[in-house]
């Protein structure tokens, strides 16, 4: 299954969840797209509820099926609590850093920033937004990338960060300080049904 590249709004409306995590696609229109959308949730069977929350974490970090898929079991390979695991792992991908940092309002817009070339890990150029940073990581806007308008007006929006990660504003360049605790991401999420889904 390849990525999804249709409207974010209507994916976040399909499943009641905003994927943006800013709750701007369901502020006009919180229900369903289509013209039975209004009449409320359908009643999902067990394996819907656990299929709908596994949907919920795939569109909001924008992987595909594969992607999702491989970074799971990967994550079950770790120490500690799989579920968990799996955030980690999915919060230390280049384009989601980069989008925690700032760079861009949305993470669609950091990947596309990172396949364009105008992100640098520790002062190289990656162009992978899949790339896996590590604790210690430095991420920054390329030095001839430093006045991209996108990019500034992005930061002006920016209100705040999250506490695994630090910004200096002069060099333009953030650290991941750390892989961030289960409780500073999503709390809509439970990750134990994606678990679920998969090992049923």
């Amino acid at each position: 299954m390849s990525r999804y590249t249709k409207s974010t709004y209507r994916v976040s409306r399909r499943l009641g969840f905003s994927t943006l995590e800013t709750g701007e696609e369901l502020a006009k229109k919180p229900f369903a797209p289509g013209i039975h959308g209004n009449k409320g949730p359908k009643k999902l069977s067990n394996y819907g509820v656990q299929l709908q929350e596994k949907q919920k974490v795939r569109f909001m970090y924008g992987l595909n099926e594969k992607q999702f898929r491989k970074t799971f079991e990967e994550a079950g390979k770790m120490k500690g609590v799989h579920g968990e695991n799996l955030f980690k792992l999915l919060e230390s991908r280049l384009d989601n850093l980069v989008y925690r940092i700032g760079f861009s309002t949305t993470r669609k817009g950091a990947r596309q920033l990172v396949n364009h070339g105008h992100i640098t890990v520790n002062g190289k150029k990656v162009d992978i937004p899949s790339f896996r940073c590590k604790p210690g990581d430095v991420i920054a806007i390329k030095e001839s990338d430093k006045e991209l308008a996108i990019v500034k007006s992005s930061l002006e929006s920016m209100n705040k960060r999250v506490e695994f990660i630090t910004y200096d504003e002069s060099k333009m360049a953030a650290t991941f300080v750390r892989y961030p605790e289960r409780t500073e991401l999503n709390g809509e999420i439970n990750d134990s049904l994606i678990v679920e889904f998969y090992n049923r």
